[in-house]
């Protein structure tokens, strides 16, 4: 199948927040969506890095996105942007779980949680949470969550993940907050429609795609030749970040993706033009998703359905 940026339908009138938005494949989805008339919010840490990208933004796309602070590693600063965003607007059309942290060297969140886990996934789930009732006030509200082919490398995840009980390896970690990602997007879906709302939850991989995220782990740890090897290595033989955004892309804007979707690149899972791919066995255990969900749940205090 063909597919490209042209295919993405007018997003005038819709209201998309992007977390992680400052590069990659967050920056590259935020300026698509603002180049096709999207009202688009970036949701990002760092002031000065929020500060370059929205005016980096609004020069290549011609239009401003708007800038909220958002700590994903704090579950204070989720709620405080929650509420920042929930007294600001209306509604809210779209969401994009993007931000995320791989292969760090072990660090915890200020909850105290293992820094993987605790991003991209704990941070998200309590997001989306605090943000439901704003999407359902849209007419027809998403949620995308940016998961990873590294899902497919881990074949379960526990409590004890959480808080790494059981000891730390980063590839693995990284893998397991993955999985939960689309553990999330699918027990999301499923509770969605057990609660007859028109909420759609899909999920996406980049494949491999040139970004910030491969040397940022080394670079965490203090190993700068290991960063730019990396870096490099990337660069050579990864696909663009824009391209790497195609999935989040066609998930969040397709009128006709149906509900626990899971897209990723066509060839090989790797690269190239966006299709609908089969998630792990693992990914599509339900009762594992349901412990899950009750699981994060315990750990943010925050709830969806």
């Amino acid at each position: 199948m063909s597919w490209s940026t042209a295919d993405i339908p007018d997003q005038s009138g819709r209201r998309a927040l992007v977390t992680g938005a400052t590069s990659g494949i967050g920056y590259a989805t935020a300026l698509e969506l603002l180049r096709h008339n999207a009202d688009v919010l970036i949701a990002v840490r760092n002031p000065d890095k929020a500060a370059r990208a929205a005016a980096e933004l609004t020069a290549a796309a011609g239009k401003a996105p708007e800038v909220v602070e958002l700590d994903l590693a704090d579950l204070t600063s989720v709620q405080q942007a929650a509420e920042q965003i929930s007294k600001t607007y209306d509604r809210l059309d779209l969401l994009i779980n993007n931000a995320g942290v791989m292969a760090t060297p072990y660090r915890q969140t200020v909850d105290g949680f293992e820094l993987q886990v605790g991003t991209n996934h704990l941070g998200h789930f309590a997001l989306t949470a605090r943000l439901m009732p704003l999407l359902q006030e849209a007419d027809a509200p998403r949620v995308v969550t940016v998961s990873s082919i590294m899902h497919k490398t881990v074949r379960s995840i526990s409590r004890a993940d959480f808080r790494a009980e059981n000891g730390y390896r980063k590839w693995e970690s990284y893998g397991k907050s993955k999985l939960a990602n689309v553990l999330f997007t699918l027990e999301l879906d499923r509770r969605a429609r057990a609660a007859g709302s028109n909420l759609i939850s899909a999920g996406s991989h980049p494949g491999y795609a040139s970004t910030n995220l491969q040397a940022a782990g080394p670079a965490l740890a203090g190993r700068r030749l290991q960063a730019q090897v990396f870096g490099a290595f990337t660069r050579l033989a990864a696909q663009s970040a824009a391209a790497g955004a195609w999935p989040s892309l066609y998930a969040a804007t397709l009128p006709d993706v149906r509900p626990g979707s899971f897209v990723g690149p066509g060839f090989l899972d790797y690269r190239g033009a966006p299709k609908v791919v089969r998630p792990s066995h693992a990914a599509q255990d339900a009762e594992l998703a349901k412990r899950l969900w009750d699981w994060s749940i315990e750990a943010t205090g925050v709830e969806i359905w």
